[in-house]
This record gives structure tokens, C-alpha cells and sequence, in this order.
């Protein structure tokens, strides 16, 4: 189930932390050519937050808490990683990539859920 759960965790991850930055001023105004709301910041980091904290319980939950962790560290960095190069290159591609990755770790999530 790793690579499941490795796919799952990435798109997690990836999407969280895109909400995390866009969370941001700066960034915000990067991709979206304005400043947030106080409304949207707040939705934004608690998705942010609330994904990053359900990667984490999934592959605790999926891969054991002995390996879970270290595997959660890596998809976390990869996806920051990406979202790093993404936000220096091509800003205004963050929000829809953050969405396209949320939409497929989804398939990995609903075969776990099938599985189990």
C-alpha cells in the first residue's frame, strides 16, 4: 500500500501547503492580484492545517507509526519542494495545481478505503 499511501500523502501535502502560502499577502497577491480577506485567510490556513494533520494521521494510520512518520516528512517535502519551484516560476498556476493535486489524492484515498 505505500505507493497509495505515498500519492495520497503528496496531494495532501501539496494542497495544504498551497492553502499555506496563499494564506499570505504576498502570495496571494502573486496569484490572485489582490490582497485576501480576513475570511479567506482564515478558511485557508485551517484547510492548510487540517491537511497537513490528516496526511499525518494517514500515513500513521496506513503504514504503521514506526514508518508513517518518516514517509509523512518525505511527501511534505516533496510537495514543498514542488510548490516552492511552482510559486518562483509560474505563480498563477499554484491554485489550480493545488486544487488538481487535493482532486488526485483522492483516488488513492477511496482505493485505501475500499481496502480496508
Amino acid at each position: 500500500m505505500t505507493p497509495l499511501v505515498l500519492a495520497a500523502n503528496l496531494g495532501l501535502s501539496f494542497a495544504a501547503l498551497a492553502a499555506l502560502c496563499l494564506s499570505l499577502n504576498r502570495h496571494h497577491a502573486e496569484v490572485f492580484d489582490r490582497k485576501a480577506e480576513r475570511a479567506a485567510v482564515l478558511r485557508l490556513r485551517a484547510f492548510g492545517w487540517g491537511a497537513i494533520a490528516l496526511s499525518f494521521f494517514i500515513a500513521g494510520l496506513w503504514e504503521g507509526w514506526a514508518f508513517g512518520p518518516v514517509q509523512w516528512i518525505g511527501a511534505l517535502t516533496g510537495a514543498a519542494l514542488g510548490l516552492v519551484l511552482l510559486l518562483s516560476y509560474r505563480p498563477r498556476y499554484v491554485a489550480p495545481a493545488a486544487l488538481a493535486a487535493l482532486a488526485a489524492s483522492a483516488l488513492p484515498l477511496a482505493i485505501l478505503a475500499v481496502a480496508a
